[in-house]
């Protein structure tokens, strides 16, 4: 009997180029070797922070958009990711905490922001405020979907504006920034919430570093956008490893609760 490995069983690591078999990459996707993260799926993060899951209406739309090649795109991503956009929203529990839990999944054309992901974001937003729970948002983005063009840019505008009303209600907010958290994404609702925290390692800002480089014509230091670096200037409340996720999402709940 063959004891070589079933095609696709192992992996490199990005970040030390070790070779990792996937049941040491563990549930959280960690390598084992030098602590890197790969990046989660939707379902993923919502198995890591939650022991129930409802699922609001998903919200769908026929794509009228005429970009040359966005429908392939679109049935490329669903097939890998095995859901119909980048965003996924439901009523979860955690440790005897309800909230209202939203995940952006980079694995979908970059969990980028367009007129349905827009459209779930507010939908989510308003069942947190109608429902009165802390709503918790796990953002991973690489900004504004270029296919949708102008209607993808005011996505920004219109969940800042519903944020703004749930934040004013009274609700906890909690965004959970992870790699990456970029363009418009960053630029509107990431730092809207009362508490933001980002992922250990996440790269997190607007436009890419390379871009500014060559645009500026001036080096960046080598931690430019990361976590660490954002946390080191104030720009978020707290830095937290994977691992360690879940338990401060406790917390945080558990010292936000309504009286």
């Amino acid at each position: 009997m063959s004891h070589l490995p079933v095609a696709g069983t192992w992996r490199q690591c990005p970040h030390c180029q070790r070779h990792v078999h996937q049941l040491e990459w563990g549930q959280l996707q960690i390598c084992p070797h030098c602590g890197y993260y790969l990046r989660l799926t939707a379902a993923q993060r919502i198995q890591q922070l939650t022991e129930t899951f409802q699922p609001l209406p998903e919200i769908t739309a026929a794509t009228p958009f005429a970009f040359p090649g966005y429908q392939e795109k679109l049935a490329k991503a669903q097939q890998k990711t095995g859901t119909t956009e980048a965003f996924t929203a439901g009523i979860a529990t955690l440790n005897q905490q309800h909230f209202l839990l939203g995940v952006m999944d980079s694995h979908f054309m970059m969990g980028t922001l367009n007129t349905i992901v827009g459209a779930r974001l507010r939908q989510a937003i308003t069942a947190a405020q109608t429902q009165r729970l802390p709503l918790v948002l796990v953002i991973a983005s690489g900004g504004a979907r270029m296919q949708e063009g102008i209607l993808s840019l005011l996505q920004m505008n219109t969940v800042l504006a519903a944020y703004d009303a749930l934040n004013a209600a009274g609700n906890f907010t909690l965004n959970i920034l992870t790699d990456p958290t970029m363009g418009g994404v960053s630029a509107s609702f990431a730092f809207a919430a009362d508490t933001v925290i980002a992922e250990t390692g996440a790269t997190i800002g607007f436009a890419g570093k390379r871009v500014i480089e060559e645009t500026s014509r001036e080096p960046l230091p080598p931690d430019f956008q990361s976590a660490a670096s954002l946390y080191a200037h104030g720009q978020l409340d707290a830095v937290v490893a994977r691992p360690d996720l879940a338990a401060t999402v406790t917390q945080l709940l558990q010292l936000h609760q309504r009286k």
